[in-house]
């Protein structure tokens, strides 16, 4: 058992080493060939990059270790129909209430968990001088990825293409990208990005696969996915709409002291 386990966290070290060792090999690369500049701080430089081996490493093996299988065994336990129909002979739409509220629940968490979404809410904040909180935009995000796989996983049990979603999505996020504050514009489309990393991607995608195998008449390939699109599409419409309430409550707010 201990032996399995050490085996498995070896090779997910080894894995990210090699995963890291080009983005080291470009970064020295451009410094040492193109600038011509020795490294600075070189040794500080290296424990640091050991660090990030070894902390990915353990990151990801966690991951594989507990909250993918957890993810994907809750998705399957709350699609069962046994679970689902309490007598019924056959299940509508609604009777899926518990598998919205649980692809809401994860969707929030993991993105706040998302550690790309840490770093950019951090410079956000410190780019702006504090007038982009890190945390109302680690909310907005979450909760626009939250809202999206509620509704994603109401597309996989109605069935409802795909397409459908993303153009109606688009349409908001144009209307909204000409009204909103010239700001937050750019920062709303790289939230939508950043919420495709490493913690968010495979809890989504065990989500839409065990609900496309259990509810029936869906194909796990033609169904399964598409819940990752509208995790990227929804941030960006919830942030932009963060920054319009934001700037309406402070224009109201002047309104009120003017008079």
């Amino acid at each position: 058992m201990i032996y399995g386990i050490l085996q498995d966290l070896t090779n997910i070290i080894i894995s990210t080493l090699f995963d890291v060792m080009p983005i080291a090999a470009i970064l020295f690369g451009f410094q040492l060939v193109i600038l011509r500049q020795p490294i600075p701080n070189l040794k500080r430089v290296l424990i640091g990059l050991a660090y990030v081996v070894v902390g990915l490493a353990f990151f990801l093996f966690g991951l594989e270790r507990a909250l993918f299988p957890l993810g994907k065994l809750m998705a399957h336990q709350l699609t069962d129909p046994s679970f689902l129909t309490n007598g019924q002979t056959t299940l509508a739409w609604q009777d899926y209430y518990w598998t919205y509220l649980f692809a809401f629940a994860i969707g929030f968490s993991t993105t706040i968990a998302e550690p790309s979404l840490m770093a950019v809410a951090i410079k956000a904040q410190d780019v702006s001088g504090g007038s982009i909180s890190a945390w109302g935009l680690r909310i907005a995000v979450a909760l626009g990825v939250a809202i999206s796989l509620a509704i994603g996983t109401l597309r996989i049990v109605t069935g409802t293409p795909l397409y459908i979603y993303m153009v109606v999505g688009y349409i908001i996020v144009v209307i909204q990208t000409l009204v909103a504050p010239r700001m937050i514009i750019p920062l709303a489309y790289d939230s939508g990005g950043v919420t495709t990393s490493t913690v968010t991607v495979p809890l989504v995608a065990a989500l839409g696969l065990g609900l496309a195998s259990n509810v029936p008449g869906r194909s796990v390939l033609l169904d399964g996915f598409g819940l990752i699109a509208l995790a990227s599409l929804l941030p960006i419409i919830s942030v932009m709409g963060y920054a319009q309430i934001s700037e309406w409550l402070m224009y109201r707010n002047k309104r009120k002291q003017r008079s």
